[in-house]
């Protein structure tokens, strides 16, 4: 996988004995201005969310309480798995890339920022669609 588009992020971190403050900021922190915030709890560990790439959407995910996984997909063969298990730490995802989300813990909060407003149509839900894109588009010289 290409080294310029997923990678993990570690924010900075201010704390004393009153407790830790995490800063995230857009344009800063995050490679994108951040339009949409949202997060997933409650999911037992046997379920995987996402299942989806986006045409538009780039996002970064953090685990805010608890821990998941993320296994991310090319469409070319590539894949990795990253565990996201410390509040100042996130994975950043660039569009087009295959996520899915899986094996939370009990207490998961998974945050997530994106560059987009929700726009369903944006969304490649077939995973054999995805590849056809990829494929059409690393074929054609496309970026």
């Amino acid at each position: 996988m290409n080294e310029n588009n997923v990678k993990m992020l570690e924010f900075p971190q201010r704390g004393d004995e009153r407790g830790h403050l995490v800063i995230v900021e857009g344009m800063k922190d995050v490679p994108f201005e951040i339009k949409r915030i949202f997060y997933i709890y409650g999911s037992d560990t046997d379920v995987v969310r996402g299942q989806h790439a986006n045409k538009k959407s780039q996002f970064v995910l953090i685990n805010v309480a608890g821990k998941s996984k993320v296994k991310v997909k090319d469409g070319l063969g590539n894949e990795a798995v990253f565990s996201l298990n410390r509040p100042h730490t996130g994975i950043y995802l660039p569009q087009m890339v295959w996520k899915d989300m899986y094996d939370f813990s009990d207490d998961s909060v998974l945050l997530v920022l994106s560059s987009e407003h929700y726009d369903s149509d944006e969304y490649i839900r077939d995973y054999a669609e995805f590849v056809k894109l990829v494929t059409r588009k690393t074929q054609s010289g496309e970026k």
